[in-house]
This record gives C-alpha cells, structure tokens and sequence, in this order.
C-alpha cells in the first residue's frame, strides 16, 4: 500500500510539472475590420496581456458577415485557449436577427473577462 501511495504522489508531481499555459502565442481574434473601435482595443490590450503573460498576442481580423465569420473561427477552434475572441454585441444579437447561425453562442463559447476601455 505505501508503494502505491509512492507512486500516485510521484505521478501527481509529474502532471504538475507539465507545459504551463501560455506555451505558445495567444491569438486575439477581432470579428471586425482592422481600424474601428473592436480592433483599436484589441491593439492596445495585446501588449499588456503579452507582458502580464509572458508571452506574445496577436491580433488577427476576420471580418465579414456581421462578425459571423471571426465568431465561427473562434467557434470551430480547438478550446485550448490559444485563441480567443474580442467579442462584441453583435455575438447576442445576431442568433435573433438570423435565421441559422454556423455556431451556438451558448454553446461554443465561454467568457473569460470583460473589457472596457
């Protein structure tokens, strides 16, 4: 039994000594065109996460379809958080405006802040 114990305990300090997020750069994904007021913050966030988290964001705009198409992306991207979504209100408002949605806003994402600025 102490051989087991031994051997769990060794495993868990194993585990904990694996790859720390961030391992790779973060992704910020703007749903929006470069230059307006989601990008604009998206921009001057980047830098401070890359500092506050050791390593580099980059945003990167995928605009069209009334942010449809950056929201799929972000949707349709392993939940890793190495990418993530510079969301906005068109995200709770367009499942009402239209008909059938690529993604379930519910669903397929999951709020980790808030950003103002």
């Amino acid at each position: 039994m102490p051989h087991m114990l031994a051997i769990c305990l060794t495993a868990a300090c194993a585990a904990s000594h694996a790859q720390g997020y961030p391992a790779k750069p973060i992704r910020l994904i703007v749903p929006t065109a470069p230059g307006g007021g989601t990008d604009i913050s998206a921009r001057l966030i980047a830098p401070k996460l890359s500092e506050l988290l050791g390593q580099q964001v980059i945003v990167e705009n995928r605009a069209g379809g009334n942010t449809t198409v950056g929201n799929d992306y972000v949707a349709k991207s392993p939940p890793d958080g190495y990418t993530l979504l510079m969301g906005i209100s068109s995200i709770a408002i367009n499942p009402h405006t239209h008909s059938k949605m690529p993604y379930d806003t519910v669903k397929d994402f999951a709020p980790i802040s808030q950003v103002v600025i």
